[in-house]
């Protein structure tokens, strides 16, 4: 009969691992080095690994104003061809 506490996988070596504190690394999905499991961003690619640790990007103001004034002009083009 196997004893039991020889019977054990890197599944659990892991999950152990995480509860005493020390994190699990992980490898990265764009370019496969390994990271730690709770980084938002691979220090590696410095890819970010989900939508939401992106940083948040602002058009510049020239491109809104420009996309404004477009859609003023083509909405008088339209408006009066009618």
């Amino acid at each position: 009969m196997p004893d039991d506490a020889d019977d054990w996988d890197d599944n659990d070596l892991d999950a152990d691992l995480a509860d005493d504190g020390e994190s699990v690394s992980l490898p990265c999905p764009y370019c496969g080095e390994e990271m730690l499991e709770d980084s938002p961003q691979c220090p590696a690619c410095g890819n970010y690994i989900s939508a939401e640790d992106l940083p948040y990007y602002r058009q510049p103001m020239w491109v809104v104003i420009t996309a404004v004034i477009c859609l003023i002009v083509a909405l008088g083009w339209v408006l009066r061809g009618w």
